[in-house]
């Protein structure tokens, strides 16, 4: 024995230690079933994430397909509510030319009554009449067709040649106009003193 050495009472090795259980050492055998163990849960997990992306790539996909659906039913059947709304003139038309022996007070009548029957169902679709006599030329609403010397300010329409109509704040048709080239023309100033 050497003076470092201390006596081993009892018949312990060297290390153990009264009172303190020895952990013992597995050996290689050990770390193999743990890792075997994480890569099955690592793959579980993995196909877990998979099945995931795969439903939710098919869900995408069925959102995508049913939201190209409505779009196509939309645009087919746009004008559905519209087109019913204009059954009852064609219908109004129809019979007017099935009467016959009707007087010209009759048909004007009944071309009324039809023309009444229109602009209901242009206001039920929010289609509304663009006529604008007297008000400044809007190139955005109003189709310039001719420049006539007025006694109005320039740019002013001064005839209407055919209505334009707006669906909502979208022009459907301009306005075919005649537009005011100023008063200056009108009592014979030359040619370039009005119209910008």
């Amino acid at each position: 024995m050497t003076g470092t050495d201390t006596p081993n009472p009892a018949g312990q090795r060297a290390g153990d230690e009264p009172g303190i259980d020895r952990v013992t050492d597995a050996g290689p055998a050990d770390p193999a079933p743990d890792l075997a163990d994480i890569l099955r849960k690592a793959e579980a997990e993995v196909a877990d994430l998979r099945d995931a992306w795969l439903r939710a790539k098919a869900e995408t996909e069925n959102v995508r397909r049913m939201g190209q659906s409505d779009v196509t039913r939309a645009h087919k059947y746009a004008v559905e509510r519209f087109a019913s709304e204009l059954l009852p003139v064609r219908d109004a038309l129809e019979q007017s030319l099935s009467a016959g022996n009707a007087t010209p007070e009759q048909l004007r009548e009944g071309v009324e009554l039809t023309l009444k029957t229109l602009a209901a169902a242009f206001d039920k679709s929010s289609i509304v009449p663009l006529d604008p006599a007297g008000e400044k030329f809007d190139p955005n609403r109003h189709q310039a067709m001719a420049m006539i010397p007025s006694s109005k300010p320039a740019q002013t329409v001064v005839q209407v040649f055919q209505k334009g109509y707006l669906l909502h704040d979208r022009v459907l048709r301009p306005a075919l106009v005649a537009v005011s080239s100023g008063p200056g023309e009108a009592q014979g100033a030359p040619a370039d003193g009005g119209a910008a």
